[in-house]
């Protein structure tokens, strides 16, 4: 039996913990992860939105802020004293405040910095021995913007771009302890995130939800938006022995959005659609 699978847990012994578990893709993953038997504990700000994520899918809630070291300390103490092991990690929690550089606030870049970088920092730090112990597995949520600049978000793309590095130093340092750690780019997925851009971009242009979804995944060689679900079966997949040698992998799940050529596109004949749409 390969090193790094000789001491996975079996079913219903693996234990995870989420960030950001309260919606969107922290809420699928909870639910993919615990349909297939792993014990896994959520963690988030807002009470009500965990507590309704556990009631649907048997995760166990914790409240705890990222951004606070006492809390990140005690949710790993707790969830290790209460379920004896940790052999998941999702880096899921994150949050967007637009702007360009000569427009971004300086108080905005920091709580980007401090939610997207600083904070899975200081989780993995605090869990990569219990992650040593069980030979388990990390993913991190970045986004397509870790992989493309997309315009008027420089401090998301950049933390972003950062986390994806985490996670591949914490994959080239830990490999050879028997962690693995790789990362997901989702690009446009149905979330509460995305549904408040989606809101702000039809206000901008006269258009409903449905129609700005439309908009913005027109010209994705898979035209249209991620469901949660989506995303979350690849991140269950990179934490499971299916994925039991992949490692410092970065993983677009956007439908083909990173991969096409700009300069091209108005040679689309979907570009046309999109504009007029406009």
């Amino acid at each position: 039996m390969p090193d790094n699978l000789a001491n996975r847990p079996g079913k219903n012994d693996a234990v995870a913990l989420v960030t950001g578990g309260g919606s969107g893709i922290g809420a699928a993953t909870a639910e993919t992860l615990t349909t297939a038997g792993w014990t896994v504990v959520i963690c988030g700000r807002r009470t009500d939105a965990l507590e309704r994520v556990a009631d649907t899918t048997g995760a166990h809630p914790i409240i705890a802020d990222t951004t606070d070291p006492a809390a990140v300390r005690s949710l790993v103490d707790d969830t290790v004293v209460r379920f004896g092991r940790l052999d998941g990690v999702v880096l899921n929690a994150g949050i967007v405040r637009p702007g360009p550089v000569g427009e971004l606030s300086e108080s905005d870049w920091a709580a980007m910095v401090e939610t997207n970088l600083t904070a899975p920092y200081r989780l993995l730090h605090l869990t990569l021995r219990h992650l040593i112990a069980n030979r388990g597995a990390v993913v991190g949520v970045a986004s397509v913007s870790a992989l493309r600049a997309s315009s008027g978000n420089s401090g998301y793309n950049a933390t972003k771009a950062g986390l994806s590095m985490l996670l591949q130093s914490v994959a080239i340092d830990y490999g050879r302890h028997g962690v693995r750690a790789n990362v997901v780019c989702p690009g446009w997925t149905r979330t509460e995130m995305a549904d408040e851009e989606m809101a702000e971009l039809g206000r901008e242009r006269g258009l409903d939800a449905e129609q700005a979804y439309h908009l913005a995944s027109a010209l994705v060689p898979l035209p249209r938006p991620a469901q949660s679900m989506e995303v979350a079966a690849t991140i269950a997949w990179l934490l499971s022995p299916a994925a039991s040698y992949v490692n410092a992998a970065v993983l677009p799940v956007d439908g083909g959005h990173s991969a096409v050529d700009v300069g091209t596109v108005a040679f689309d004949p979907r570009f046309s659609l999109a504009v007029d749409r406009t």
